[in-house]
């Protein structure tokens, strides 16, 4: 059963109320090689909405995210929810996603309920159309690094840090790329993850008004969290 505070991102697609999110609506064009694949964006949390909270969310609602090695060739030290290519012997979207998963974190899939597949969004950088599966972690089980070579860390994020207003605000690229990010700690959250994290938050119920009007450059922000010296 799907917990109540996850009921409507498991059931509304993710939206654009702001014209901010562009992520949100990247298809190919017509005649482009594509490749295909899935990420999980998997939430854990007390099943057990809380009754004082916006939309329910439970004090411990979190979301497992990756950090990208450096040295990998596409999207490298990037934020990003596990996941990857399919393979042929995948059976649809859900088992790549749990499979990539379980090879980047060590999760144990048999303790994951999943409960929607998005429509499938196009990243120009690698030319993958992306299904992102929206799931619960009903069972957690211990996650970590598995290959050093793919990731440098996996954490779970507490949404309500994602959530604080103090924390959210555009970035914009100097290529003409402008969207929704996340700054949390030492961690940068942009692109692709959080054009996907700003869609299913504008349909949760668990959104706080934040200021999207604050835009900021994107290779300012990535050296503030990179040496640690972040301006007020």
């Amino acid at each position: 059963m799907t917990p109540y505070w996850l009921r409507r991102v498991a059931t509304i697609e993710p939206t654009d109320p702001h014209s901010l999110n562009s992520i949100l609506h990247r298809r190919p064009p017509a005649g482009t090689a594509i490749r295909q694949a899935s990420v999980l964006v998997l939430f854990g949390g007390a099943a057990e909405a809380d009754p004082v909270a916006h939309g329910g969310l439970p004090p411990d609602a979190d979301v497992l995210l990756t950090q990208r090695a450096a040295t990998l060739r596409e999207h490298s030290g990037q934020v990003a929810f596990p996941g990857g290519g399919a393979d042929p012997e995948d059976d649809g979207p859900i088992a790549t996603a749990l499979r990539e998963a379980q090879e980047e974190t060590g999760l144990d899939p048999s303790g994951v309920r999943p409960l929607s597949v998005l429509p499938e969004l196009f990243i120009p950088p690698s030319g993958f159309d992306v299904t992102p599966v929206v799931a619960y972690w009903e069972r957690p089980s211990p996650v970590g690094v598995v290959d050093p070579g793919e990731a440098t860390r996996v954490v779970r994020v507490p949404l309500r840090d994602l959530l604080d207003p103090d924390n959210r605000f555009q970035v914009r690229h100097t290529m003409g790329y402008r969207g929704p990010a996340f700054q949390i700690d030492d961690m940068l959250v942009w692109g692709f993850t959080a054009g996907v994290l700003a869609g299913l938050f504008a349909v949760s119920g668990w959104e706080i008004a934040w200021d999207h009007h604050d835009v900021r450059d994107l290779d300012v922000v990535l050296a503030e969290v990179e040496s640690g010296v972040v301006e007020p």
